[in-house]
């Protein structure tokens, strides 16, 4: 099926594909949504998803017969067949009436798939509100200047690089933050072939991660800093640990060649306002 991006892009706010995520605004758009479209139902990874680095196999795929595409509105339905199977219905714009019809597809579409879940994602431009009683992330978007900075508590260092006393007691901190997905990290990291996670340490033990340090080429051919878990131990936290942690991350990523990051965070979480502290930009809000 072939979108025509001129009419999505006036109700587009938020560079957001589904299946793929928040990409670079400069790359949305109509060759992104081609290439989502020529994979849907194959299982195959396209060469810039950053998805690919945690599985052999897609597990979310569009659903083209199903994409309702006109002025002013387009919904595009994907499945994933993870757990009990989700159904997300991603709407573009704001038409009265709009998330009901999105909902009554994905609820259709979750029957006709035996899916589990039914899920609506709708976007919200910068500057607007949280809904209430919505999940809502914000997009934020950072571009590495030239500049370094040095602005740290103690030494950040990757893990492998501290003592084997201090390495010892990463999974007793994975298992601590295991909601913010370090007990799923650290099971890649025994698997090998991960990136570097950067720690800080306290009282000899592991008190605050970043990571996995990563990059890919995204569909420009730009070099794109991959999303890491971040997180500080609940006894750590106030003491500057997180912003030396991230600052340390954007200083590998620019060391590392590359040119920005694209990054998710839970409205008025602790990653939300130290990235807005430190200055990345506001792409907007996407509810679900």
């Amino acid at each position: 099926m072939q979108l025509q991006w001129d009419w999505l892009r006036p109700v587009v706010t938020v560079p957001y594909v589904p299946t793929l995520g928040p990409i670079h605004p400069a790359t949305f758009g109509r060759e992104l949504f081609a290439d989502v479209l020529a994979v849907a139902g194959t299982e195959r990874f396209l060469p810039y998803d950053k998805d690919a680095r945690w599985s052999e196999v897609k597990g979310e795929t569009v659903l083209p017969l199903a994409i309702d595409h006109g002025p002013g509105q387009t919904l595009i339905p994907t499945l994933s067949r993870r757990g009990a199977g989700t159904v997300k219905v991603h709407l573009y714009g704001d038409q009265p009436g709009g998330l009901a019809e999105a909902a009554e597809l994905a609820t259709k579409l979750a029957a006709e798939h035996g899916a589990g879940k039914a899920r609506v994602v709708s976007f919200g431009a910068p500057g607007q509100p949280a809904r209430s009683g919505v999940a809502c992330t914000r997009v934020q978007f950072r571009e590495f200047a030239t500049e370094r900075t040095t602005d740290q508590v103690g030494t950040v260092r990757p893990l492998e690089d501290q003592p084997a006393a201090v390495q010892a007691t990463f999974p007793e901190f994975a298992d601590k933050l295991s909601g913010d997905g370090f007990a799923f990290l650290h099971s890649r990291m025994e698997l090998g072939g991960v990136g570097p996670v950067l720690v800080t340490v306290s009282d000899g033990r592991v008190s605050g991660a970043i990571g996995p340090m990563e990059t890919m080429t995204d569909h420009a051919g730009q070099l794109r800093l991959l999303p890491q878990y971040f997180g500080v131990l609940p006894d750590f936290r106030g003491h500057r640990h997180g912003r030396a942690l991230w600052r340390a991350a954007m200083r590998w990523g620019a060391d590392h060649g590359a040119a920005y990051q694209l990054l998710q965070t839970e409205i008025d979480g602790a990653s939300d306002h130290l990235c807005r502290s430190e200055g990345l930009t506001d792409l907007g809000f996407v509810y679900s």
